[in-house]
This record gives C-alpha cells, structure tokens and sequence, in this order.
C-alpha cells in the first residue's frame, strides 16, 4: 500500500477567499463589458489568442500537472497527459473555428437566406476536480471562440488549478472580463444564474447538481449544458480478444483512480468467455503500480478526498450484504483505496445501479450477446457503451440497441475533440466538443434578405 504517514492521504488544496456579493457583481459587469467588446473580434483575432494558450499550457506543462497531483492525487503521468490534451483541443479550434462558424447557406426564394452563428453572451461554466484543467479548457474554449465569455467556478477542491487556469487566459492576451473566475457558495451561484446577464450555463457534475442547476436555469429561460455523471458498461462478447484488448479494458476503469464519469463501471461478460475473463482480467489488475502520486511509475493513486472515499466503501458494503462477491481488493489506507473487483453483482445492487466513482470494478455475467445489450442498457445513465468482440457486423447492427451519447467498439469511451460528446437520460443533455459543442452557445439566426 502507499505510505500515507506525514499527512499524505490530505490533499494540497489553495484556499482562496470567497467573493463578497459586491465582487460578484463587479464580476459580472465587467464579463458584461468584456463581452460587447470580444463579440466584435474577428474569429482569426480570437483563435490567435487560443493558438497562445496552447503554447502556454505545453510550457507549463510540468507546473500545471505538479499543482494539479498536488490537489486531487491524480498520477502525475496522467496530469501530464491532461495538460497535453488541454493544448490538441485548442489546435483544434484554431484550425477548424473559421469553418465551423461560417454562415450556413441555405437556398430558398430569397435572395439570400442564410443562418448566422451569433454569440450569446455571458456564459457560466461549473467545474468538477476530477479532471481539472480538462472540463475548463473544453468548455472553454469553443465557448470563447464562437464569440462568448466565460465566468468558470470550480470545485473547492481545486481552487489552486482554477486560480492558474484564470492567469493562463491573462497570459494568453485574452482581453479583461473575457474569462473570470469566482470562488463562492451555492446560494451565490442560485443568484449568478438569476442574473439577466448569464445567458448560459455549462455544468459537468453529479445527476443531483445537474437537475438543481437546471431548475433554476430553467425559470429564467436560460440555455444549459449538461455532462453528468456515468455508469458506463462495458461488453464483452465471445469472441472478444482479450489478449489484444485487456490493457485498454482495464484502463477504462482505473484510469484517474477510477475517479471518471465516462470510466467502465460495469462490465458485463457473456457466459461462454467469463472464467477467461475473470483470470485475465484479476492478472491484469493486479499488476497496477500502485504509489504516491508524483511517482512517474504510479498508475493507481489516491482518492480525491476521504468523503468520496468512504462513500466508496458504503456502496460495496451495501451490494455485499446482498449477495456481491469481493474477488480482488476492497482494502483501504488514508486516502488510498486498493483496486477492487466484485462479482455476482446483479440489478438492484448500488454497484450495479449507482455511479461508483473509484477503482471498483462490477463484473456481470450474461448468458448471450441479446442479454449483455439489454443489461448494458439496464441504467438510468447513458453516458457511453464499449463493446468488445471481433464480430464488428454484429457490433454495427447493436448501435441502435444502446440509448447512450456514444457507443465505442473494441475501445474505452473517450473524449476527442474531434467527435462531440455528451449524454442521455440522466447522464445529462448537450454536446461538448467538436463542431457541435462550438454551436452549443449561439443564436444560429435565420437571415432573409431580398434586393
């Protein structure tokens, strides 16, 4: 296990002052003046400063990856490797923004009929601490371009990341009241959405914070994105090649601790594959480097916090008493939670039904592939589906059998900046990400013009 003497089950987390009622407002005003002005820039002036935060986070690459392990655990291969996605997702504005934004023309009687993609205005984004540079720079940076500006607040626990992420916008020549940060309590936040200058809300959180976000955005006819969480399965069928595929499969789970809305949380077997399965995949498990943190080698690392950690410990608990079994793991120090798996889980289990945010695997045996899609989609989540087999035919005519946002054969559900991602169900609504998350946050105005 990791040493967690000397106080390293406690997070390093910056702890800044929240704002007062007057700051907020002095806040929001200048967002609002910052806005009149950044909606006249030219797309190529807005992506010139993108292209600049993008230099700046692969310089800073190690200091932002340290304070971000420092905060929340994350491996510090792993922070390293968010910072460098931070940078491909604002290369890919930079190139694609123009197009993307560019009038639609559509042919009718007129003489010019087109769609145009105004900016809305002032958009609020609120942040989870699991992947804390990432969520912001996706959200962000589509949401700049296309011509907004963005008020972020972050999680508390990530206060430092969000203090650095509001500098790194200032480095990166973005004019004031361009992207702003508050530190502030619910109640606070109730308000900023009620403001008649919030035109939109992104939020990327739990299924509960999402429905109470929404609520109040909601009742003042304000437009919002959704990233909620997951409770993503993973399929495997017979003819899966486990041999090919066991690094990846595992990954989909244990990746940032297993502290990831789109992380495998329930993989489901089919019967003829199952024992194969279950040694392969216990060998593989067990091989992860667990360790500090900042250690290059660590691949498992400690819980964010030790709330989340005990919350951890009551959804097994509670799948054991009814009938679960602990086949690997399920031991814990500090902060650290041993990787675990748990077989014999069934529907009505919490780690079955609920979002198990940690390194805890539920393996689910399924008599045929027909059964193995039907309880893949047994989840009031919808997040996303991996499928792994060689029968890829197969695998396209089960498409349609899965509600969720995305369906991945023979691959872990990712983000790319190139495809749109988002959910379905209680997973949320909305698309982050490629064209469609860059449309997410303007007017596309019908304009009709005869000579």
């Amino acid at each position: 296990m990791i040493d967690t003497s000397e106080n390293k089950n406690t997070q390093k987390t910056v702890k800044p002052q929240e704002h007062t009622q007057k700051q907020l407002e002095g806040i929001l005003a200048l967002a609002q003046t910052g806005f009149l002005q950044w909606r006249k820039t030219s797309i190529a002036q807005r992506t010139t400063s993108l292209e600049y935060l993008s230099n700046l986070l692969l310089e800073r690459k190690r200091e932002y990856a340290e304070l971000m392990t420092q905060e929340m655990g994350k491996p510090i291969s792993q922070s390293l490797a968010e910072i460098e996605k931070c940078a491909w997702v604002c290369d890919f504005y930079v190139k694609n923004a123009t197009r993307f934004l560019a009038d639609e023309l559509i042919q009718t009687e007129a003489d010019e009929s087109f769609i145009s993609h105004d900016p809305l205005g002032v958009i609020l984004g609120i942040m989870p601490w699991n992947f804390p540079f990432w969520q912001v720079i996706r959200f962000a940076a589509p949401t700049l371009t296309a011509g907004n500006v963005v008020i972020l607040k972050h999680a508390s626990n990530v206060s430092g990341c969000a203090l650095a992420l509001d500098q790194l916008f200032k480095d990166a020549g973005f004019p004031k009241g361009c992207f702003q940060t508050i530190f502030t309590d619910y109640d606070a936040i109730e308000d900023i959405i009620s403001d008649q200058r919030i035109q939109g809300v992104s939020l990327t959180g739990s299924e509960k914070a999402g429905k109470s976000i929404a609520s109040i955005a909601g009742k003042h006819m304000i437009k919002t994105v959704m990233e909620l969480g997951g409770n993503n399965a993973c399929v495997i069928w017979e003819d899966a090649n486990l041999d090919k595929h066991m690094d990846t499969i595992v990954n989909a789970r244990m990746q940032n601790t297993g502290q990831s809305c789109i992380a495998a949380k329930r993989f489901i077997v089919v019967d003829d594959i199952y024992e194969d399965f279950i040694e392969k995949f216990k060998e593989a498990v067990q091989k992860l480097i667990a360790g500090e943190p900042e250690d290059e080698d660590t691949e498992i690392g400690l819980m964010a916090r030790t709330d989340l950690l005990e919350g951890l410990e009551v959804q097994i608990r509670k799948s054991v008493d009814q009938g679960a079994k602990v086949t690997l793991g399920n031991r814990s120090e500090g902060s650290y939670f041993e990787p675990t798996i748990l077989e014999q889980v069934k529907p009505g289990m919490p780690v079955f039904d609920e979002e198990v945010f940690g390194p805890v695997a539920a393996v689910i045996r399924a008599k045929n592939r027909h059964d193995s899609l039907e309880m893949a989609s047994n989840s009031k989540f919808g997040l996303g589906t991996m499928l792994f087999t060689e029968d890829i035919e197969s695998a396209r005519k089960a498409i349609g059998s899965i509600p969720d946002g995305s369906f991945f054969v023979n691959e872990m559900v990712k983000s790319d900046p190139r495809l749109p991602f988002g959910g379905t169900k209680s997973s949320g609504y909305g698309r982050e990400l490629s064209k469609e998350g860059l449309l997410e946050f303007v007017n596309k105005k019908t304009v009709y013009i005869n000579k």
